[in-house]
Parts: structure tokens; C-alpha cells; sequence
């Protein structure tokens, strides 16, 4: 088969300009690569979790009480709408350890031995209970970080009595995808906290809860029916001290899991639409350029006979193929990478015990679409100038562009102290003012780029250090398992040296603003409290007021409240109303949502004078090895756990932060390499010239480094508002209930997004080095009239 001597010549031309084409080539592979792997990983991961939650019958409603008789519970598989109900017994717990300074606390919840019930367990190694009175399944996550196998016995203090456990399986459940005790805790430290399952008479044995249970798990007939069931849950319960009632979105670990894939989602459409624009940008700009410079052959073309239709498409055809090529690599890269991101997602991110992985065709079709739509666009418009080319005119040289002095000529004291070399550069720059925009805008995008994961880097960090350092002063939260008197601070001051010592009282509360609500832990401090550093939105340092509420922003914004409004606050307390409050002032919270009240007013409003649920303090003292065999106490957190715990976290963010940077390298180097081979193949009679005039092949380079040092300087400008509006997006769009991304950049990043630009730049002026060694010069002299 003859090849058809356009495509023979299409060829020639890949194969002359190959530097090039790779170079776009590489944006588009990202492009394709980012938007496929990001697609296929989100939705593996989201049919990956409907698939676990339907297998494990994962509740649709949770309820917290004080107490409920299990006959009671059956009543209520009458409300219509319900179709399955579990109680359970759930409390935090020690558990006995051999390092006698360390505390771990896990979560023990009881289950039927059968795994019959809402919630079933995931069994990953072992068997199911089977003695009732001995046995225990823990979550994998917790075995694994603490070393615990099958058939190891663990100590745990049930109700103030050690009791041995046998653990008799390693199992996963849906409630626990991320482990993580609270939403104040954020990272999971999986060392310190765990999630232990025994059976219904341990747990009734041990807690004093015979026929009793503290939570109910519920499936729904109906989605659309949670609203009403759930109402008449609030009311039916009230009796019972319902703590709170929320719906499977509130639960933590499934908003968690929510929020992330979320996230990936926004990132597989946001990445590929920014690369694969560049890539069309340098396509169209390339062909435009390759259609210039080949004005006698295209005139050739057409005195032999090509229409312009013909040779439209042969440019264009350039594109396709830059598509094709890179949509090729893209996609397979893509879904090679789609597999191990969910797998890294539901093995290091997440507890997951099964991957539901597959390879979804829509994704490859759109890619392909996507990536010959810009292409064939970006060809059709480059190519344009085909058409105005005229046989006989092309056979003579093109007229020369017209110029004139620029500004600075005309101030002659300053043109005539401008170097030779140097006026060459500045002239040149305002001839191909396009060129010098291009770059500067590809460069700014790079900046941009670069600095979106430094600043994710630094939010999280920056995050964590606010949050518990200048909002939570305390080094130490000592939480009870039931509300005690304030005046039990005493004997804790008794037992340890403390710096400071504060109550604080915290209880679930709807929070309710016209039809919208919102559960959230209500915290009440002092109102003089040097454990907490409240500041409002406008960083104003506040006090929490004697009486009214304050709302953490992530709070107010989804509630639709400002300084002023009044909010309903709907409790679960028995005996006491729901109260209207005034909102004092909106606070920053960087991590967790919440209110806070005056710890006094919170008391007479909702529970009783002088009560709290925990106390924050500071001290240099051995808080945990004194404190641990006291037996109301459930947990001690330290800034030092939760410390360690980010600092595991952060690990694994290196990852996805090293990626984004090679995209970020990948898309600078090929928008200065082309562009800096584009001028220089159109400049060859130019540099030919000055060869002629004694100039040395590396002065000529250097002319392009100054251009390009200018390009660079007016990029970097330009990419720093155009970094903020990129991190203003950022968070704006992954801001959620548990944390709030700031829009604040540190001075030291945009100095470190700076010098990691310019090495991108660099890396892409080496690049080009040997095309100015190569060039032909004398050749470019003999050819200067065609």
C-alpha cells in the first residue's frame, strides 16, 4: 500500500518537530491520564462502599440514648417507614496496657453472636463469637497498628473490673471506614483509639444494662420517609433520653468517605480541563507557526492541484494525532493508576476490606471525545491561515512586518546606555507581543499550578497548629463517661499538678434556623476561659459571652445565620424545652463544627447547675499514668497524640503532593520549550545574521534567556492573583462540616513557588540548548530570499 503523500508528508513533519509534539504531547497525556484515573478511582471507590454498606446492611438512622428496654424497641418497628431495627449497648472503655504511661481506649459495642442485625460485621480473619462470655472480634485497623493476632487476649476495664478477652476474629465494620472517636479529633491515631465487639450479655453483664440498650440502628423502606420517621423517633424517645438522632450523611465515617470522594470527583474534572485548554493553546499556536513558515510548500500544495480543504485537514491532522497519541498513553496510564489509588484509598486511607474494581468504557469514550474535540479545534483554528495563502504569492518572499520606534527608543538618554545585545532582546519582545503574552500567561498557570499542593500542605498544617494550639490551648482533655459535678475537679487537682484546669460541658443539639438544621456538640467553657482563643471572622479576639450562643462558620454557613439572628436549639434533654438563642458572634474554626456557650448558662438551660462532661488542663505532670485506673474515666487525649497522629497522616499526603508537582513541572517545561523552539525557527535568518556579525552561538542563546528571564518575571506577576484566585477556589470547594480550608498563602510559599517555577523554566531552556548548536546557519543565509 502507497501512503498518500500528505500523510508521507505529515510524517516528515512529526518527525522534524519531535521535540516538540512530545512536549504537548505530555499535556495531553496528563490531561487524559488525571481526568480517567480520577474518574474510574472515584467511582471503583463510591460502588466499592454502596456495595459494603448494602452487604453489611448499614443502618439509614442512628439514635443515642440513655437507655431504652429492648421491649420498648420493638415497639417501634410499628412506626411506618421502618423495616429493621437493632438496639446495642456502645460506652468507651481502657483498655489495660503493658506501657504503664500510655492510654488507649477503645469502643465497645455489643452484636448478636449470629452478626444477625443492622450493621452485620465484616469478618476479615477468625470466626464470629462463640463464647458469649469470653470472646471479642476487633476492628482490623487497631489490631494491625497495635499488634493484636488471633486468639491474643486484651484487658479491658469493664465498668472499673479488668476483664480478659480472647480475641476470637479480626473484622471490619461500615460504622468504622475511618477511625475516628470524634469530630474533634479529625486524624485517626490508630494506636490510641479502637473499636472492640462483644457480645449482648457481656456487654448487659458488664455495664448494668440487662434488656436494655443505648443506641438503635435503623433501615428505612424509603429514603424519602427519613424526615417524618425520624421526627416521630424524637418524640417517641423523649422518655428514654434520646441524646441525638441522625441520618446515615451525619454519620462520621461516611462523611468522611463522602467528602473525599467528593473531592476526587472536582479533581477529575478541574485537572484535565485546565491541561488539556494549555495543550490546545500551544497546538493552535504551533500549527499557526508551522503554517507560516511553510507558506512555499503550501503554495506548492495548491499550485498542484490540493484544494484548501485538503490541506486544512493535513494540519490538522497533526492534532489528531497529538490526541490520539496522548489520549492513548493517557488512558492506559490512567486506569492503571485509577486501581492503585482506590486500592491505596480502601487499604491505607480507609478500612475497607473488599475492592469493587472495574474498568468503566464511558470513561475511556469521553477521554477520547474530550481529547479530539480540543485537538481538532485547536488544529482547525491554527491551521486557518491555509486559506489566504496564494499560489503565485507564495513563490515570493513574504513582505516584511512593518515597525517603528517603542517607547523607550524615544527616550534617548536611556536607549543609548541599552547594551547591543540587550535592545535586541526589549525590540523583539514588543514585535512578538502574542508570543511574550502566551508565555507569560503558560508560566503564571504553572505558578498557579505549583501552589496549589504547597498550600494544601501548608492549610492542613496550618490547620492542625491553630486548631490546637491557639483555639484549643489545652494539653490535656480528660473526657467521663457520664456528666459529674465541677466540684470532681478538685480531687483531679488532688491527684496531679496542674497549670490550669477548666470544666467544659459538651452535649449533642439539633440546631435549627427556619428549615434548616443541623446536629452538632454544643460546648459551654467559662466565659473567661484561658484554654480556648476564640476569635471571630474578622480575627478579632472575643470572649465567649454570659448568655447567647457563638457558631463556628462552617456552622453558620450551612445554618444561613449571622451575628444577630436567633437560632432554635432543639434538645434531647427530658425534661427540658427547646430555647430560642441569640447568635453573639461567628468564630473561626478550622477543624470540627460546633457552638459554644457560657459553660453556667448552658447548665440552667439544658442540664443542671455545676455539671460537665470533661476537663481541659494543663500540666507538666504525669496526666495519664495517674490518672489511668480511674474508672469514669473513658478517655485522656494529649496535644502530643494527636501530634504523632498528623504526623502519620501527613505521610501519605506527600503522594498526591508530588504528583501534582510534576504536572505542575510538566505543563511549565513544555509551554517555554515550545514556545522557545517556535521563535527559534522562526528567528533562524535572524541568528544566521549575527553569526555573520561575530556573534558566538552561546551569546545567541543567551538572547533567548533574557527573553525568556522577561517572560518569566512578568509570569511570576501574574501568577501570583492568579494563585490566589486557585487557592481561594480550592477552598471554597472543599471546605466541609468537618474542616474549613483558609484562602490565606504564607509569604514563603509564594518565594518557594517562585524558585520551583523557575527550575521548571530552566529545565526547559536546557532543554532547547542543542537546537541552537544545530541550527544551520549557513543554510538559513542561502535560503534567506525563499
Amino acid at each position: 500500500m502507497v501512503m498518500n503523500k500528505l500523510d508521507l508528508r505529515l510524517f516528515r513533519m512529526l518527525k522534524n518537530h519531535k521535540g516538540q509534539f512530545i512536549a504537548v504531547s505530555l499535556i495531553v497525556i496528563i490531561g487524559l491520564f488525571s481526568y480517567v484515573g480520577f474518574s474510574m478511582a472515584m467511582t471503583n471507590l463510591k460502588t466499592t462502599v454502596n456495595y459494603y454498606y448494602d452487604e453489611t446492611n448499614f443502618a439509614d438512622l442512628f439514635v443515642e440514648l440513655v437507655k431504652i428496654p429492648n421491649k420498648e424497641i420493638t415497639k417501634l418497628k410499628k412506626i411506618d417507614g421502618i423495616s429493621e431495627i437493632s438496639g446495642r449497648i456502645v460506652y468507651d472503655v481502657p483498655l489495660v496496657v503493658k506501657e504503664k504511661d500510655e492510654k488507649v481506649h477503645v469502643r465497645m459495642i455489643s452484636v448478636n453472636p449470629d452478626n444477625n442485625q443492622v450493621n452485620k460485621l465484616y469478618k476479615v480473619k477468625g470466626d464470629l463469637i462463640k463464647d458469649e462470655k469470653n470472646d471479642a472480634l476487633v476492628i482490623q485497623m487497631f489490631a494491625e497498628a497495635r499488634g493484636i493476632n488471633l486468639n491474643s487476649i486484651i484487658k479491658a476495664k469493664l465498668n472499673g473490673k479488668v476483664k480478659e478477652l480472647k480475641v476470637a476474629g479480626i473484622t471490619a465494620s461500615p460504622e468504622y471506614i475511618y477511625l475516628i472517636e470524634n469530630a474533634q479529633t479529625l486524624i485517626p491515631d490508630l494506636k490510641k483509639f479502637g473499636v472492640v465487639f462483644i457480645s449482648n450479655k457481656l456487654a448487659e453483664d458488664s455495664f448494668g444494662m440487662q434488656g436494655n440498650s443505648n443506641e438503635l440502628l435503623i433501615k428505612v423502606k424509603n429514603k424519602e420517609d427519613i424526615p417524618r420517621i425520624k421526627k416521630e423517633l424524637e418524640d417517641k424517645l423523649d422518655k428514654f433520653g434520646v441524646k441525638r438522632v441522625y441520618e446515615r450523611k451525619e454519620q462520621l465515617s461516611n462523611s468522611m468517605v463522602g467528602e473525599e470522594i467528593k473531592g476526587g470527583e472536582k479533581s477529575s474534572k478541574a485537572i484535565p480541563l485546565i491541561f488539556l485548554g494549555v495543550a490546545a493553546v500551544i497546538i493552535s499556536v504551533m500549527i499557526s507557526r508551522l503554517v507560516s513558515s511553510n507558506r512555499v510548500s503550501i503554495g506548492v500544495l495548491k499550485a498542484m492541484g490540493y484544494s484548501n480543504a485538503q490541506i486544512l485537514i493535513h494540519y490538522t491532522k497533526l492534532s489528531v494525532i497529538i490526541g490520539l497519541f496522548g489520549a492513548s498513553i493517557g488512558m492506559i496510564g490512567g486506569t492503571i493508576f485509577s486501581g492503585f489509588m482506590a486500592k491505596m484509598y480502601t487499604t491505607y486511607f480507609f478500612n475497607i476490606p473488599i475492592l469493587k474494581a472495574k474498568i468503566y468504557p464511558k470513561y475511556i469514550i469521553l477521554g477520547i471525545l474530550l481529547s479530539i474535540t480540543f485537538c481538532i479545534i485547536s488544529g482547525l483554528f491554527g491551521a486557518r491561515k491555509v486559506i489566504g495563502i496564494h499560489p503565485a504569492e507564495s513563490m515570493r518572499p513574504e513582505a516584511p512586518k512593518t515597525g517603528k520606534r517603542i517607547l523607550i527608543e524615544r527616550i534617548n538618554a536611556i536607549w543609548k546606555r541599552v547594551s547591543f545585545t540587550q535592545k535586541i532582546v526589549i525590540r523583539n519582545i514588543f514585535r512578538s507581543k502574542k508570543r511574550f503574552l502566551f508565555i507569560a500567561i503558560g508560566i503564571s498557570l504553572t505558578y498557579g499550578m505549583t501552589m496549589l499542593p504547597l498550600t494544601m500542605t501548608e492549610q492542613f498544617s496550618s490547620m492542625f497548629t491553630t486548631q490546637y494550639g491557639e483555639f484549643q490551648k489545652a494539653e490535656y482533655s480528660i473526657n467521663f463517661r457520664s456528666p459529674i459535678n465541677e466540684n470532681n475537679i478538685i480531687g483531679i487537682k488532688e491527684l496531679i499538678n496542674t497549670k490550669e484546669i477548666e470544666p467544659k460541658l459538651e452535649y449533642p443539639f439539633e440546631i435549627v434556623n427556619g428549615w434548616k438544621d443541623k446536629t452538632v456538640v454544643l460546648v459551654g467553657v467559662r466565659t473567661n476561659t484561658n484554654l480556648y482563643g476564640f476569635k471571630n471572622t474578622r480575627g478579632d479576639k472575643i470572649s465567649v459571652p454570659k448568655t447567647g450562643i457563638l457558631l463556628s462558620q462552617n456552622l453558620a454557613k450551612s445554618l444561613g445565620v449571622k451575628k444577630g439572628d436567633y437560632i432554635k436549639i432543639k434538645t434531647f434533654v427530658p425534661g427540658r424545652e427547646d430555647k430560642k438563642v441569640l447568635v453573639k458572634d461567628i468564630i473561626e474554626q478550622w477543624l470540627g463544627i460546633n457552638a459554644y456557650m457560657n459553660i453556667e448558662n448552658m447548665q440552667d438551660l439544658f442540664v443542671d447547675r455545676g455539671m460537665m462532661t470533661s476537663i481541659m488542663l494543663n500540666s507538666d505532670d504525669n496526666v495519664k499514668g495517674k490518672l489511668k485506673n480511674l474508672n469514669n474515666i473513658t478517655s485522656i487525649q494529649s496535644l502530643s497524640d494527636i501530634s504523632s497522629g498528623f504526623k502519620e497522616y501527613m505521610k501519605f499526603s506527600i503522594f498526591s503532593i508530588g504528583i501534582m508537582l510534576i504536572f505542575s513541572g510538566i505543563l511549565g517545561f513544555a509551554i517555554v520549550y515550545n514556545s522557545t523552539i517556535m521563535s527559534i525557527n522562526e528567528r533562524q535568518l535572524e541568528f544566521s545574521s549575527l553569526r555573520v556579525m561575530g556573534f558566538h552561538k552561546n551569546e545567541i542563546f543567551s538572547i533567548i534567556l533574557r527573553e525568556n528571564a522577561y517572560m518569566t518575571i512578568f509570569g511570576l506577576a501574574l501568577g501570583i492573583p492568579l494563585s490566589k484566585f486557585f487557592v481561594y477556589g480550592l477552598a471554597e470547594s472543599f471546605s466541609t462540616d468537618i474542616y474549613t480550608m483558609s484562602s490565606y498563602i504564607a509569604p514563603n510559599e509564594y518565594i518557594i513557588t517562585g524558585v520551583l517555577t523557575i527550575i521548571f523554566i530552566v529545565l526547559a531552556q536546557l532543554a532547547t540548548y542543542g537546537k541552537i548548536q544545530k541550527l544551520d546557519f549557513i543554510e538559513a543565509l542561502k535560503n534567506r530570499t525563499v
